[in-house]
């Protein structure tokens, strides 16, 4: 786990960014040009904090937790490689910060079954995906998890592609209704749409690893 280093290099002015990719294996073109080229920019115009999430991987591959573990290593050599740096970045894995399933839990509590199931994302998984099985909360309460990754670090945006705008727009209603609740805990954080916003496969549907 590599972290930021010295605090007397991290300029609270920024604007607080985080960003995290699953360990699912080879990165493809599509993550290549919408996440791995923004995330090097936005090193020197923003705190970022880049977390290989593990967890999220589970969503989907539960069954086979060992690759995931394998995976971990594979994604952050490549970051390393594409140019992140743990000099001026925080780069860490997200199942070792336990704070992140602790939020979600909490977040759980007060997000609908139905908020998460309009998720665009959901459905088209469900039919795309048909050899792994998906009717689980893990799967449905992805966005949940993925709010709690945002938020933990009160971020002030996130750099997404178009198909997963609609998971920061669930991001923004969960942190309205736990700040009607509890008070004015966490920022909304906005939405910031990368250059490269939708790169189909040869099937003409978003690029993905299958």
């Amino acid at each position: 786990q590599a972290s930021a280093g010295e605090e007397d290099r991290t300029d609270r002015k920024k604007p607080r960014i985080p960003l995290g990719m699953r360990p699912a294996g080879p990165r493809h073109l599509g993550s290549d040009r919408s996440a791995l080229e923004t995330w090097v920019r936005l090193q020197d115009s923003c705190e970022c904090f880049f977390s290989v999430v593990d967890w999220h991987s589970l969503a989907t591959d539960s069954h086979s937790p060992g690759e995931v573990r394998e995976n971990v290593i594979e994604v952050a050599t490549d970051w390393l490689a594409a140019g992140l740096d743990p000099g001026r970045s925080t780069i860490f894995v997200q199942s070792l910060v336990p704070q992140h399933a602790e939020l979600h839990l909490l977040l759980s509590m007060i997000t609908p079954v139905a908020w998460l199931e309009r998720v665009p994302t959901f459905k088209e998984q469900q039919q795309n995906i048909e050899d792994k099985d998906l009717s689980t909360y893990g799967f449905l309460g992805y966005p949940v998890l993925q709010t709690a990754d945002i938020i933990i670090y009160k971020a002030n945006a996130v750099p997404v592609g178009e198909d997963q705008a609609p998971h920061i727009e669930l991001a923004r209603e969960i942190v309205r209704r736990f700040n009607s609740l509890y008070g004015e805990v966490f920022p909304e954080p906005q939405t910031l749409l990368t250059e490269a916003k939708r790169i189909p496969g040869t099937d003409g549907r978003k690029m993905s690893k299958s």
